[in-house]
This record gives C-alpha cells, structure tokens and sequence, in this order.
C-alpha cells in the first residue's frame, strides 16, 4: 500500500472530509489549522474516533466554523489510512515557526520533525535513531519515510559487512549417506527403495532467525515506501535476500534469534525490525483495516527527553546527584484513614536520599513577550501541592521548576519567581530541543540553587 496522497499538520490542527469543506465553502487560506481528506478517510477515521478502542483517544470530533472537523491530539507520528492517504502530525511546537525559513531554507514542518526526532532518542527502542542526517533536512523526508530510510541503511550497512550463516538442521530422502541416518524413518520410507538413505544432517546456511525477519521487514516496508531513494535501495536489498525465506512466525524467530560473537552490527536492523513487524507501535491504529500508523504521546516523549538530558549532565558533572522519574509516596489527602489522590512530579533531583528540586515538565506553547498571563493556573496549582509535600519547609528555600518546550515565544525563563511561602520558590523556564552541547534548561539570570547543584546552571549559561 503506497500513499496516494500526502496531509502534514501539527497537533491540535484539524480534519475535514472533502464533502463538509463544499458545504462550508471552505478555503486553506483562510483555516490554515483545517486540511481536507477524503470522505473515505475521514469516515475511516471518524468510526476510530467513535469507537470503544484505544485509537478512540487519538482524535476527537469537534466543530469549526460550521463545519464538522476531527481534532487530532497530543500525539505525533504518522497515520496510514487504508485508501492510501498518509497524515504526517508534527509536534505543536512547530507552530510558532510556521511561514519563517532559516538559512538553509529549513521550514517550520522541518524543524518539528527534527525535533521530534532528537526527543524519540530518549524513548527505549528508539535509541538508534540518527537525528542529524544530511538526507532528511536534504530531501524532507515525511517522517514514516525517514524511519524507512534508517531502517534500509542499517541493513545495508549489515549487508556490507556479511550476513551470517548458521547450522540448520535437515531431514532428506537421499542416494548417498549424509550425517546421520535415521533408522526409524528409512524403515518406513524405504523398505521397498532400499538404495535411498533417510539421514538426518546439519547445513550451513543463511537460513536463520535475524536474517528471516530481516527479509520480512523489508518486504513489509516495500508495500509502504513511496520513497524514490528508498524503493532503489530496497531492491538492491531484496536481491541479497532472495534466497533466503521469509519468517512464517514473528515471534517465535524473535525468540530464537542468537547474536554470535562478532554479530553486534545485528542489533540496530533487528530493532527497527521488530518495530516494522509489530505495526509500527507504540501507538498502533489498525481498525478492522489493518492500515499502519506510529504515534507518539507528546508528554511522555517530552518528558523522557528532559529526564534523559538532565541525568547526562549530571553524571559528568555532579555524580553525586541522581535524577528520580515518576516518584511516589506522597498523597494529596487523607480519607477515613487512607491516603487519597496520589502526587507524582515527574522529575526530582536527588542528593542521597534528600530531595533538593522537583520539576514537572508541561507539553504547552505559551507567549510570554506579553505577560506571564497565560500559564495555566492548574499547572501552579499542581507545582504548589509538590512543594508542600516533597519538600522541606524552611528559610533556605527548596524550589519546583516547571518546564515547558522552547518555542518563539518562550525562549528565555520568567526572570523571577513565583513565591510560594515557607522559602519554596517555582521557577518557570524553557527546555531547549537541539543537538547542540549545552541543550537543556534555560535558567535565569536570578536562579541560584544549593551549591550542591549550581553546576545545572552553569551548564545552560
């Protein structure tokens, strides 16, 4: 299945069938935030949207400017409908860089890419990713198309070095005796034909586990790659895997694969092949359609990458900190005797068993050139009950940090803080996504943490 038909949007943009966008007279100059489908992949989409499944939280139904729109959410990644229509989501932040292009001609919807391609780096899985090839600022790649393209080049990369043999065991009717014979089939098999030998024999042969599945996923990416570039290489690929069999079972290869010593450039192809094998996941979209789809939820790869970077730096820096994700233990309030609501920071900062900071990262766009006005007074509210229940409360001040993306708009921290009583302080700052030494937090210039972690600072400065 090759897309026919190509839609790049950001989260939280909308979609229309082509029959409502007739009756609403609609124009793409003047809802830039609307793009028009099919109807056939708009009702395709619609009964996911309506439907008890998981994919049901992907998009929303909602109604704009007199028209009936589905609103994707807060997942990134790429939607493969069944009458081959692709729909690319990039991540919001991209937004604020619609229509500016920068020196080398990269828009607004390559820079989202990007970025969210330096953020699955920090998604188990997802290591492998290469995030600063000349190809894909080059040839703006849409993204399943960039995954294709890294998948085809690992291999090949595999193939320059040599595939692998292995023994395989075989049984055969034979004229000449070859291995072992096996007495129990020759009497059956050749009672009559007494010149056959029925053996049983080990074969060296390119017919093993990592290279099944290997042909396998390349033969699944070739129903799906519309790529000029990367239908060429796959079947420069294809005739080096001519002779080997595809896997009749995913799982059970998967199982059996063995890695031999000297084998370690496996092991990047294998698990692009496992995420083609298994639909792409870890958000897949089939329906009753089988269509493939790879979404990602933004909060989580937003804060797996704030996490990711911040334990890097300080294991260089101060190894004597330690970054904890997801902690528990604390509660909002008690009832009848039991804890209720449970408060989980995403991130705290460690010395020992002390905690010195907690921060929360958020998935947002905000202005703040204008005023401070527009962070969510949820979000403090939330920073707030953190600071009264993981901290201490005393004159030297412990202090919650909110981070958010950054984007145009917020490039620089709030210069002050919010004050929170008992000396908590809540600083809201903008996480940088680059490739580039010091990405990460943007403190201000006001910020002054414990001498036990003033390095985070000096680090972003």
């Amino acid at each position: 299945m090759r897309a026919s038909k190509e839609i790049t949007l950001f989260e939280f943009d909308c979609l229309v069938s082509d029959e409502g966008a007739k009756q609403a007279a609609y124009t793409s100059s003047e809802y830039s935030h609307i793009q028009v489908i099919s109807n056939i992949t708009y009702d395709y989409l619609k009964s996911l949207c309506l439907s008890d499944e998981s994919e049901s939280k992907l998009l929303q139904l909602r109604r704009r400017r007199n028209m009936e729109v589905l609103q994707v959410q807060n997942y990134a990644g790429v939607i493969f409908t069944p009458d081959r229509t692709q729909i690319e989501v990039l991540p919001k932040i991209g937004k604020s860089f619609k229509g500016e292009e920068t020196d080398n001609d990269e828009s607004a919807y390559d820079k989202a890419r990007k970025s969210l391609l330096i953020m699955l780096r920090a998604l188990k899985g997802f290591s492998h990713i290469q995030t600063s090839s000349a190809n894909i600022a080059k040839q703006k790649m849409p993204l399943l198309e960039v995954f294709i393209s890294q998948f085809l080049k690992s291999v090949n990369a595999l193939v320059k070095r040599g595939l692998k043999s292995d023994y395989v065991r075989r049984e055969d009717n034979l004229a000449f005796l070859k291995g072992k014979l096996n007495v129990g089939k020759q009497v059956k098999r050749n009672y009559i034909n007494k010149h056959k030998f029925y053996c049983e024999y080990d074969e060296f042969l390119l017919d093993r586990p990592a290279n099944r599945l290997l042909h396998s996923a390349l033969l699944k990416v070739k129903t799906i790659s519309r790529s000029a570039a990367n239908r060429k290489l796959l079947q420069e690929l294809e005739f080096v895997f001519n002779e080997i069999p595809q896997s009749s079972d995913y799982k059970s290869d998967f199982t059996n694969v063995k890695l031999d010593r000297g084998m370690s450039y496996y092991q990047v192809p294998l698990v692009w092949c496992r995420l083609i094998l298994d639909g792409f996941s870890p958000q897949s979209m089939k329906g009753e359609s089988h269509a493939v789809s790879l979404l990602f939820p933004m909060e989580k790869v937003f804060e797996d990458y704030v996490a990711k970077v911040l334990k890097e730096q300080l294991a260089v820096s101060h190894p004597k900190l330690s970054v904890n994700t997801q902690v528990t233990g604390e509660y909002l309030a008690r009832y009848d005797g039991r804890n209720k609501f449970s408060l989980r920071p995403d991130l705290i900062i460690k010395e020992g068993n002390t905690n010195q900071v907690v921060l929360d990262t958020k998935w947002k766009l905000l202005n703040t050139k204008l005023s401070n006005s527009n962070i969510s007074q949820s979000d403090i509210y939330q920073l707030f009950a953190y600071a009264k229940k993981y901290l201490a409360d005393d004159e030297s001040g412990q202090d919650v940090v909110l981070i958010y993306p950054s984007q145009d708009n917020f490039d620089e921290a709030l210069q002050y803080p919010f004050k929170l009583g008992d000396g908590h302080k809540l600083w809201v700052v903008p996480f940088d996504i680059s490739e580039k030494k010091h990405t990460g937090i943007r403190w201000p210039s006001a910020f002054n943490l414990t001498s036990s972690i003033e390095v985070l600072q000096q680090q972003s400065n």
